[in-house]
């Protein structure tokens, strides 16, 4: 087996603000002493995780993640002719199994049934959770210390083994993440941009007022990004109990998601949808490695997108040079010449 899976991605996005800092404005970070604009590997893995593309892909393999599945418990309780007080405390139990919950609050009555941190939960646990509630709705019995403990099932929620999972107060429930994913980042200096927009008043005729209806302010940026990711294949391949074809779809599903999904972020003001440009995949058992040391010196001038690939592509072999070879094989797609194809770049991460 191929351990290591590392992508190499290249995505230009028009004017957008894909991804916003406390302020509203796109996130930055300062690389090589220049600004760029970036966005969070947090929301890349949120688009991805929700987009068509992986639910359709992996259905049955995906988890949900919230705070409020104590309540959701409580409510199947009521609606199975449970009473209040029963279900209310039987669904703290359930819940209490995958996490802290949070204080009796006096204005909320159901802020104790909420988990204190996100709580995700894999299609097995969801399973034994509504399979139990029917049991106690049956028997009209609290759940055992032994029913409780069997809610913690092995699961083979794709997003949980890719992405893992972290209860501090249910560290029996955590999962380490068998992808690492970098925030993507321009390859060039950048500025956050102001727009300033007016909005008309249909029926204001103009007699009284001429003025605008509303004006207000958005931030926004355009960019060449490159984005790294690293899978470890085993570990993927463990988190998911030994199952090869789920781990290959889901391999495949992420892929596919890195190269075609972008996060939601201002898109009716934007529509700055796009797919990569270019994409390499190595696989192999070396240490793994990031290229953005290619991109360490701003690059600035014409044809940024395919001096970006020749700088890419040229770094990728120098370190080859150096080091050795880094994967024991590639294979990659450019849309600027129309080399190599989506669908053989799939099956490719899927080999084993």
């Amino acid at each position: 087996m191929n351990r290591f899976l590392q992508l190499h991605l290249l995505t230009s996005y028009p004017p957008a603000n894909l991804n916003r800092d406390d302020l509203g404005r796109p996130k930055t970070a300062v690389m090589g002493g220049v600004l760029r604009l970036r966005i969070s590997s947090q929301s890349l893995k949120r688009a991805w995780r929700t987009s068509d593309v992986f639910q359709s892909s992996l259905a049955g393999h995906v988890g949900t993640r919230t705070k409020e599945m104590g309540k959701k418990i409580y409510e199947m309780l009521v609606q199975l002719k449970v009473s209040d007080t029963k279900a209310r405390e039987w669904a703290k139990a359930i819940a209490g199994q995958f996490g802290k919950l949070k204080a009796v609050k006096a204005d909320n009555p159901f802020q104790e049934l909420e988990i204190e941190q996100l709580a995700h939960f894999s299609p097995e646990e969801e399973a034994a959770i509504h399979a139990l509630i029917k049991q106690l709705a049956d028997r009209q019995t609290e759940p055992s210390e032994q029913e409780l403990k069997l809610l913690r099932q092995k699961h083979s929620a794709a997003d949980i083994a890719l992405f893992g999972r972290m209860l501090a107060a249910a560290p029996v429930f955590n999962t380490e993440a068998a992808a690492q994913v970098a925030h993507a980042l321009a390859v060039h200096r950048c500025q956050v941009e102001d727009d300033f927009f007016t909005a008309v008043d249909d029926l204001n005729q103009g007699i009284e007022d001429v003025g605008a209806g509303h004006m207000g302010e958005t931030e926004f940026g355009a960019a060449l990004f490159y984005l790294y990711l690293c899978i470890d294949r085993a570990l993927l391949l463990d988190n998911l109990n030994g199952d090869r074809d789920l781990c290959d779809k889901t391999l495949r599903a992420l892929t596919e998601c890195a190269a075609t999904i972008a996060p939601t972020g201002k898109q009716n003001s934007f529509a700055s949808r796009a797919r990569a440009s270019f994409v390499l995949v190595e696989k192999g058992d070396a240490q793994p490695r990031s290229l953005s040391v290619a991109f360490l010196r701003p690059m600035s001038g014409d044809d940024l997108l395919g001096r970006a690939i020749t700088e890419l592509t040229d770094c990728c072999g120098k370190i080859d040079q150096v080091y050795g070879a880094c994967a024991a094989d590639r294979y990659s797609f450019n849309t600027t010449t129309g080399e190599g194809k989506l669908a053989e770049l799939l099956s490719f991460v899927g080999e084993d």
